[in-house]
């Protein structure tokens, strides 16, 4: 029979890390995180040319928490595919991906890219995010911004209070929890900035101060945290591939802290993934870099006009799209721009994912980022 763990209440922050453990991979993580960023600082447009990972990292921290929609299918029922495989489930779980998005654009100005307003995770900036979060989507009705008042617990579906997972922060203690979470997560004074971030994510999480929806919540924080204090130049990190790749141990080693104090335990394994996400987060953003440098080459060759670079940018920004919005949105004369598609068809560059009738606008798919996106 499960026991149920319990939150560590009166135990955070530990005192105990074994920093002999930690400082080994403190260098790499930094060293990995400087590297990673140095590239974001040559990529132009990178708030355009890395959307299609932003949309990943929110696919993969639902994935988390059991949704499958991918990439492809978010960005299809964006655009208003409507394919037999698009689901009344897909739908709603394309609905959750793009709140996460929505939340996460939401959090970059006040939290990021304000340095007068000196803002960091004030629990007021989480609570208008959870509200994006929720809206419209599973747990809705469950007070989205509000914190809860009443025992929640974690684990498989059906589960009762005695055969959970894990069991937050009781509800008479929670708000000051979250006082206290919020003052070492706004700290400058911790002894490391990565593990500070380990430890914050850990005790987010711990806590689980909404009804649903604290793990995606909980992972959007890494990359704020990530930008706010200076360790990358924009929050374009994704670390929820890791932590996907490795659910039940991420699970695990959060519960650990709780019932065994194995908190250094949990910084080894966030510390890893810092590393080795930032790795993978590079390969992506170069294999990203090189396609936009190729597609530069040659979308001028293929269409000879010098509406090409718009072209270029649209497709990087849009890669599942609609007709009528890419001769809308790229700035392009009605005849041109449907010649343009037909072109990019023919060369390969664009997949018909739904064929134009009557009033029915075509959708097409830039396959080739997507597949850069997830990896493949």
């Amino acid at each position: 029979m499960t026991i149920p763990v319990h939150y560590h209440l009166g135990k955070f922050p530990p005192m105990d890390l074994d920093w002999a453990q930690l400082i080994p991979l403190i260098g790499p993580a930094n060293a990995g995180l400087a590297r990673y960023d140095g590239l974001l600082s040559v990529i132009p447009n990178a708030h355009i040319l890395l959307s299609p990972l932003t949309t990943q990292e929110a696919v993969l921290s639902s994935k988390i928490e059991g949704t499958h929609v991918t990439i492809g299918e978010v960005l299809e029922i964006e655009a208003g595919g409507v394919s037999e495989a698009l689901t009344h489930p897909k739908r709603d779980e394309a609905e959750e991906v793009i709140n996460y998005r929505s939340a996460m654009l939401a959090c970059i100005d006040d939290i990021c890219m304000d340095e007068m307003k000196g803002q960091m995770f004030l629990q007021e900036i989480l609570r208008g995010a959870h509200q994006i979060l929720m809206r419209g989507v599973r747990g809705h009705g469950k007070k989205p911004g509000s914190y809860r008042t009443e025992p929640n617990f974690i684990g498989p579906a059906g589960c009762t209070l005695e055969t959970a997972n894990f069991i937050p922060i009781d509800p008479g203690h929670l708000r000051a929890g979250m006082d206290a979470w919020e003052r070492y997560a706004r700290s400058t004074d911790e002894p490391d900035v990565l593990v500070q971030l380990a430890l914050t994510h850990l005790e987010f999480e711990a806590l689980h101060p909404f009804k649903d929806g604290n793990g995606r919540l909980g992972r959007m924080l890494i990359p704020l945290f990530l930008c706010r204090r200076g360790l990358l130049r924009s929050p374009d990190f994704y670390m929820s591939g890791y932590l996907e790749r490795n659910r039940e141990e991420y699970h695990e080693r959060l519960r650990g802290a709780s019932r065994d104090g194995e908190w250094t335990q949990w910084c080894v394994f966030f510390l890893k993934g810092i590393q080795s996400q930032a790795d993978e987060n590079a390969r992506r953003a170069r294999a990203i870099l090189a396609l936009y440098d190729r597609l530069k080459e040659q979308v001028p060759k293929l269409t000879r006009s010098h509406h090409a670079m718009r072209i270029v940018d649209f497709l990087f920004e849009k890669p599942i799209f609609r007709a009528p919005v890419f001769i809308n949105d790229a700035g392009i004369p009605k005849p041109s721009a449907n010649r343009f598609l037909n072109l990019l068809r023919e060369a390969g560059i664009l997949s018909p994912l739904q064929e134009g009738r009557g009033r029915r606008a075509g959708i097409y798919a830039f396959t080739e980022l997507l597949n850069v996106a997830e990896g493949n």
